[in-house]
């Protein structure tokens, strides 16, 4: 910040006009008395010496306006007292009233500066308007002289506010000349103002802008129709050892014309111009960001969706006119969310400014490409000669990704999966060419992903009906009377007993039937409905356990899948627990199934949830094992009491191949040795059972057994299968 300079504000104090001090200077007290009647008046104050030596002290106080001094005074001289008053410049007029009659006197008096000589046997009244004439004078000099105070004040403050004005402040003649210019013009263009002086303001002003400028230069309007706000860039001095990091600023301009003021109305003259130059520089950057921020994505620099849309609209109008073709690719980058969650979001960010870098060299210099948002990016490709232009893109893209990315100092290589769609072909507008591009890219993904797939009108079917499923499921949540629970024995075959069940949700919808949780749980997962109807199915499966269990059936473990959403929820263990009990049900009658992906995502989170679970006294079992990335280390960490071995096992087991069997020996064997229980799930025949049972897995459950099956019928395979649950007497 520029330092102020120790200016001088305020005028110096004046005492505006108010009442006159008058000092009467006589040795005689009868004349003194009689000057006092005699010059009474409102607004005066009239005080009295009798001898020099006391009209000497009164007058070094300066505050006496008007002296009337007798010339022959007992011990100073009156002529002495007035030649004192010039010494010590007292400002007080002296009227000299003296008996003394002679020429000389008078003449001698008014040389030392005597206002009047008034002689005392002389007519009383020329006292009188001798005073009167000196108090108006006195009134009209201190008037004068605060004016003069005011002014001199005025000149200094605008002189202040002009040197110290954030903005430069000019004068040109009629030439365009600088005739003035503050020193503002230092600080921001790096010139002195005396080097301005007698130069022509071009040698300021942009090159670029000389023609635009010329105008608010030279302007000879004043008023409203002056020129305001005219943006003009000026040049910084080049020469000297003053570095700007910049050699232009941008500046908004005023000025008006300047007339000779002497001149009148009809004939005035016009003599120059002056004006006000502000640098809005860093607001001019600041508006650039702004609007770069408001149509390109911060991270990788691409377009955003909004800028995208615009040249895909402006595109799309080209190619109609032309009779062009053009595609549009949507693009996700496979896996992104592993390196997200395994290794933080800055390394994802990393991996996304990557992928733009490399996607970007393989477009053409009209190409644009954008990203939507998250792992999400599109292409616009105009001008194409066949559909095959843009497939041919696509698969240079994806060659390109064969790359590795360095990831947290290792190796990571990705795939994407990319939807095509063309104009005219697959839509005329950007909304439908994008949607169909993004159709197109969730069919590649369900295919395996990487790779890319041009859209086809038969995929919109399936499009539009999960748009569709996903507003049924919300009614259907709303409602609760479409969905129903299944139960699905778990059998201990070396017993011959049923000891548990799992719950599974089956929706009965108004159209398609009867559904199963592969048709809607990874939809309610995505859309975050998986909540609502997890909630649904604790509240049936428990009413239904203790209807179960006031038969009698109170050794039955019911198996409850919880999402992995659930456990972002706050107060986990504290809902379950308070649902149980307010079934009046023991809180290990309940086994609490969670996926592998609680041991990867947020660990020590989900340790002490599960552990507080466990503390509660539910039962905890990890489902699908081995399908994923478990570790040991988790695994002995977590506090669980079972783990099920996933289907896929078990549906390859075979007494000629032993890959499979020593994977479900090895995850047994593992399983005793962290003292928990093994369930096999998808047991479809008996040959796996007796494998099975080989490895001393007893616990099982599958179509061997028996499909799920809904309440009632459940309840009767209780009691009359082959691997019955024998009910105690109710308590």
């Amino acid at each position: 910040m520029k330092a102020i300079a120790n200016v001088e504000f305020l005028p110096q104090r004046l005492e505006p006009p108010g009442s006159v001090r008058i000092l009467i200077v006589d040795d005689e007290e009868r004349i003194r008395a009689a000057y006092r009647q005699l010059l009474a008046a409102d607004g005066r104050c009239i005080e009295e010496c009798g001898t020099g030596i006391e009209a000497l002290r009164r007058l070094e106080s300066r505050d006496v306006d008007i002296v009337i001094l007798d010339l022959n005074l007992p011990d100073i001289d009156g002529l002495e007292i007035m030649e004192w008053m010039v010494h010590k410049h007292v400002p007080t007029a002296v009227i000299v009233f003296s008996g003394d009659e002679s020429i000389d006197s008078a003449i001698r008096a008014l040389r030392h500066g005597a206002f009047e000589f008034i002689r005392k046997n002389g007519n009383p009244q020329e006292l009188i308007d001798t005073v009167d004439r000196v108090e108006r004078r006195r009134r009209i000099e201190r008037e004068h002289a605060l004016m003069t105070v005011q002014l001199e004040h005025s000149e200094r403050l605008h002189r202040f506010l002009v040197e110290q004005s954030p903005d430069i402040i000019y004068t040109l003649d009629r030439n365009g000349c600088f005739i003035f210019v503050n020193s503002r013009v230092e600080a921001l263009l790096g010139y002195l103002p005396d080097e301005l002086l007698g130069k022509h303001y071009s040698l300021i002003v942009h090159p670029d802008d000389l023609e635009h400028a010329r105008f608010a230069f030279n302007e000879r309007r004043i008023g409203d129709r002056a020129s305001t706000n005219v943006e003009i860039r000026l040049e910084t001095k080049t020469q000297g050892v003053r570095h700007f990091e910049n050699r232009t600023i941008v500046t908004i301009l005023s000025s008006q014309g300047l007339y000779a003021a002497n001149e009148g109305p009809a004939t005035q003259h016009f003599i120059g111009t002056s004006g006000v130059a502000r640098d809005i520089t860093d607001r001019k950057k600041a508006e650039e960001t702004i609007a770069f921020q408001a149509f390109h994505d911060l991270l990788t620099g691409l377009p955003n969706r909004i800028l995208f849309k615009d040249r895909l609209g402006i595109a799309l109008r080209q190619a109609k006119r032309n009779g062009k073709r053009l595609a549009v690719m949507f693009i996700d980058i496979d896996r992104f969310k592993l390196v997200n969650d395994t290794y933080g979001h800055h390394e994802g960010d990393e991996l996304l400014k990557g992928f733009a870098e490399r996607t970007r060299a393989c477009l053409r210099s009209g190409d644009t490409l954008a990203r939507q948002g998250g792992d999400e990016f599109t292409v616009l490709l105009p001008d194409l000669s066949s559909g095959d232009d843009a497939a041919t893109i696509a698969a240079k893209m994806l060659g390109e990704l064969k790359q590795p990315f360095r990831i947290a100092g290792l190796d990571f290589y990705t795939t994407a999966s990319v939807g095509i769609s063309l104009f005219p072909d697959d839509g005329d507008s950007p909304e439908i060419l994008l949607r169909n591009a993004d159709i197109a890219m969730y069919q590649i993904k369900g295919r395996g992903k990487n790779g890319y797939l041009q859209f086809h009108p038969e995929m919109n079917n399936g499009h539009s009906m999960r748009i569709t499923l996903e507003s049924d499921l919300r009614l259907a949540l709303e409602s609760g009377d479409q969905f129903e629970l299944y139960y699905q024995p778990q059998i201990n075959h070396r017993q011959g007993l049923t000891v548990g069940m799992e719950a599974l949700v089956r929706w009965h919808h108004p159209r398609h039937g009867l559904l199963a949780p592969d048709a809607f749980v990874p939809l309610a997962e995505e859309t975050g409905m998986i909540v609502d109807l997890g909630d649904w199915v604790l509240q049936r499966a428990l009413s239904q356990l203790a209807e179960w269990r006031s038969k009698g059936f109170t050794s039955l473990q019911l198996a409850i899948n919880l999402s992995p959403k659930e456990f972002d929820r706050a107060g986990l263990p504290e809902r379950l627990l308070q649902l149980i009990d307010s079934h009046a049900l023991p809180a290990d009658a309940i086994d609490i199934e969670i996926t592998e992906n609680l041991l990867m995502k947020d660990a020590e989170k989900n340790i002490d949830m599960v552990r507080q679970l466990r503390n509660g006294g539910l039962r905890v079992s990890i489902d699908d094992f081995g399908t994923r990335y478990s570790s040991l280390n988790y695994l002995r960490r977590f506090p669980i009491n079972s783990i099920k071995i996933d289907q896929s096992f078990v549906r390859d087991l075979n007494p000629h191949h032993d890959s499979s069997n020593a994977i479900i020996h090895a995850i047994a064997c593992i399983a005793r040795s962290f003292g928990l229980r093994v369930l096999a799930e998808g047991v479809e025949t008996e040959a796996q059972r007796q494998m099975l049972s080989g490895m001393a897995c007893d616990d099982m459950q599958g179509f061997l057994f028996s499909r799920p099956l809904p309440a009632a019928e459940f309840e009767a395979f209780l009691t009359t299968s082959a691997f019955p649950c024998r009910p105690h007497s109710p308590v």
